[in-house]
């Protein structure tokens, strides 16, 4: 990508840390392994520690007996908390008041905590709570989809999107495929596991340390399990080890434990997660069944479409209604239809609530329509690029199935041509088909497929932000803001953002923890709108300081305001230049105010979703992905061979971190769609809850051909920060390419067939369709299932 900071006759040109590729804040603690987590604080005195207490042996079932005499006995054990010790709210949902911090008279899924164990020792806690006798009385556990629809049991209402008459339209289609397609789970993995540090603070106040990504959710939280004012707790994060959407709402329950130890005990306490507890007791990416219908012509142009989403939510309904929403908005990941209704069902299952994960749902409703995509190709004997390019929208069909126009379309077009273009991608069809055509084991597969995503959250009011930005008298600068740091380089873009609104250098800008004292009623840092959002709020406050500085300087030396600039710590004021720090000195003799809480609502957000109208999104983020696979179809082994990634950032604050953000987003997508399997068993019991059990991506699994590009885009048309678009989500979706060339090497078995192929597409799945295709012969086979 250019360097729009070094183009004269831009509004940029005087730009010196803004569309940088400048290192992460934190990068050299990173490797350094000197950066601060909640693990790594110096506890204070006294600190106890707080494991959580389950019973390994229930699924699901009324309690009848729970005797925890041996565990207040165990050695260490300083207290042992129940629901019945709650002095506020037994709840840390996110809003429906539907998930308690501690079990009371039935267990609801396996891994639910029945109590907490205060000790000494974290190793003390952890062996106390083993001592534990529960008794239940088994109810027999809904596990799957299937189950919960047969009970006919859901977490929230259904949900429809409707457009034209798909019905008609199904009818009058030349043709019309139809299927059922199983897309798994994932598990966030983050490196730093789910932490909390509680601090009593006077007159009942109480601080919280807690990796989230929200942390003024945990401060609600914490106020209402402990019965207190929100003023009275204090969250802080300087910054997470990962978070993926897993610490948006699942650090709750962590945090209300160590703050509800800290208030019982007097003491500090820390409550950090065993691995295997954390992948048992946290939620998951939703796993699906999708049941689909589509209608098209000859040419495989899209008439119809009838899509019901069928997702496993879990126990209580956490986050389901926004991710699968979004599952819905992204149904259409970058095709028309005509006619269309989409259908969703939140369906309640004895398990572990799913919630956020990286995308909130939008890549399921992706890979469904992708799908889709491949079963019109692969019966119609078409290439499905040109299928995919046949029905993207464009100025005739740029209405989406809820009504938002894709006003950006020509973006989209361009991004996959260049990308087909760059890609080589006809030649090397030609080549995956020649090797397959000699090849009787190992089979290539090729894809090129699109990415259209949505910025904004859908729940409007979210759509806010808070910064708070102090410049003092030696010329340095503090900066606060409602966003939360979890690896992504949302700090780093903002101070380079306020850098430059001051026209200081970037080692003048102190970048300190979110601190809900600081900036109060905060949103999560989610759906891919945390520069966005925080860093307009932190421009915002650092232009009114600046421009504070400039009436000021306007005044004293009678010149005009547009002739002073902020630039390399030096003021301009006509032919005259002052440090900065000068500068601000005199204002504060002045009694200049040098403090503001800048604050950024997103424009043009207009979704009502009782009528299903209105605009969801500011803008759309694209990208286009095309992946080379091989199969081994006497093992189903795969790997991938070679990947080819354009992407669309608007103009870029920061290109290095873009690239890492879209490297990473798409290794983590390939791991959710290839290896990352959940396995329950039949009683609820999660089987793959370590490194031993489940498999995500390893430095092995990276394609050894890795190339990626930013779009030279000519910026966001929309008025984002310096035109810049969201990047930490979207690419998660450029790994639906990995698995439509899967498919697609599976497909070249048998042409004309759909290969039945789940997501993801491990081992086990590639040579269960590799045997399929291969039972069904060649001649009026099935074309999809």
């Amino acid at each position: 990508m250019s360097d729009l900071s070094n183009r004269p006759d831009t509004p940029d040109a005087r730009l010196r840390h803004v569309h940088k590729p400048l290192n992460h804040d934190s990068a050299f603690k990173h490797v350094a392994g000197t950066a601060t987590y909640i693990d790594d604080m110096a506890e204070p005195i006294g600190t106890l520690h707080v494991v959580p207490g389950w019973e390994r042996n229930a699924v699901r079932g009324r309690i009848t007996m729970m005797d925890l005499n041996a565990v207040r006995q165990a050695p260490g054990v300083v207290a042992v908390l129940t629901a019945d010790d709650i002095p506020g709210i037994n709840d840390c949902s996110a809003a429906l008041g539907d998930d308690p911090v501690l079990a009371k008279g039935e267990i609801l899924f396996f891994g639910q905590v029945l109590f907490a164990v205060v000790a000494t020792t974290r190793d003390a806690a952890r062996k106390a709570a083993r001592l534990a006798r529960v008794e239940i009385e088994a109810i027999t556990p809904i596990i799957t989809a299937e189950d919960a629809v047969a009970a006919d049991i859901t977490v929230l209402p259904d949900y429809q999107f409707r457009r034209g008459s798909p019905e008609t339209g199904l009818t009058a289609s030349e043709s019309v495929l139809s299927g059922v397609f199983q897309i798994g789970g994932q598990d966030h993995f983050y490196l730093e596991g789910q932490i909390a540090m509680a601090m009593p603070q006077e007159d009942g106040g109480m601080l919280v340390y807690s990796s989230t990504q929200h942390p003024t959710e945990v401060q609600h939280t914490v106020a209402k399990v402990l019965g207190v004012p929100d003023a009275r707790v204090v969250t802080e994060v300087r910054r997470m080890g990962g978070g993926f959407g897993g610490k948006e709402s699942q650090a709750n329950q962590w945090a209300a434990l160590a703050a509800l130890a800290a208030r019982a005990t007097g003491h500090s306490c820390k409550l950090r997660l065993d691995r295997d507890d954390d992948m048992i007791m946290t939620g998951k990416r939703h796993d699906f069944r999708v049941e689909w219908q589509i209608g098209h012509d000859s040419t495989g142009r899209i008439r119809a479409v009838d899509i019901n989403f069928l997702a496993r939510c879990g126990y209580s309904a956490d986050l389901s209604l926004g991710v699968n929403d979004r599952t819905m908005f992204h149904a259409d990941s970058s095709y028309f239809f005509p006619d269309a209704v989409i259908r969703s069902r939140r369906l309640k299952t004895d398990t572990c609530s799913n919630t956020a994960f990286r995308g909130f749902g939008g890549p399921q409703g992706m890979l469904a329509a992708e799908r889709m995509i491949d079963a019109i190709a692969i019966t119609l004997g078409k290439d499905p690029l040109e299928v995919r390019k046949l029905n993207f929208y464009d100025g005739d069909h740029n209405l989406t199935p809820y009504g938002m126009p894709v006003e950006e379309y020509e973006v989209m077009h361009d991004v996959v041509a260049r990308l087909e273009e760059s890609s080589d991608y006809w030649s090397r069809r030609d080549a995956v088909r020649d090797f397959n055509a000699h090849s009787p084991v190992l089979k290539k597969g090729l894809a090129l497929t699109p990415v259209k995503f949505g910025i904004s959250f859908t729940l409007k009011h979210l759509n806010q932000a808070g910064a708070l930005v102090h410049l003092y008298t030696d010329g340095s600068v503090h900066l606060n803001h409602g966003g939360t740091e979890m690896g992504q380089g949302l700090y780093q873009k903002v101070a380079q953002v306020v850098a430059d609104e001051f026209g200081v250098t970037i080692d003048k800008v102190h970048i300190t923890a979110t601190n809900t004292s600081k900036v109060p009623n905060t949103g999560p840092t989610a759906a891919s709108s945390g520069t966005d959002l925080n860093a307009m709020a932190a421009k915002n406050a650092a232009a009114t300081i600046r421009d504070r500085l400039v009436a000021f300087l306007s005044e004293r030396h009678g010149c005009a305001a547009e002739t002073i600039q902020f630039r390399d710590n030096i003021v301009y004021v006509g032919e005259q230049t002052f440090k900065l720090a000068d500068v601000a000195k005199l204002a504060h003799m002045e009694r200049i105010h040098l403090s503001d809480a800048g604050f950024y609502a997103t424009p043009g957000i207009t979704w009502d979703r009782d009528s299903a109208t209105g605009r969801p999104f500011y803008y759309f983020a694209f990208g286009a992905a095309c992946a080379e696979v091989t199969i081994d179809t006497m093992t189903g082994e795969m790997t991938v061979d070679r990947v080819d990634i354009l992407h669309d950032v608007g103009h870029s604050l920061n290109p290095a971190i873009d690239i890492g953000q879209i490297e990473g987003g798409f290794v983590q997508g390939m791991g959710w769609l290839t290896t990352e399997e959940l396995v329950w068993d039949e009683d609820g019991r999660l089987r793959t809850h370590a490194p031993s059990t489940y498999k995500i991506p390893a430095a092995a699994d990276i394609p050894e051909d890795f190339r990626v590009d930013l779009y030279e885009s000519k910026g966001n048309p929309q008025d984002t920060i310096y035109r810049s678009k969201a990047v930490g989500e979207p690419p998660v979706m450029l790994a639906n390419s990995v698995f439509c060339a899967i498919n697609d090497a599976v497909a070249g078995l048998n042409p004309g067939i759909v290969p039945e192929l789940d997501a993801p597409a491990t081992p086990e799945a590639i040579m269960k369709a590799v045997r399929s295709m291969r039972s069904l012969g060649h001649a009026g086979g099935r074309a999809a299932e």
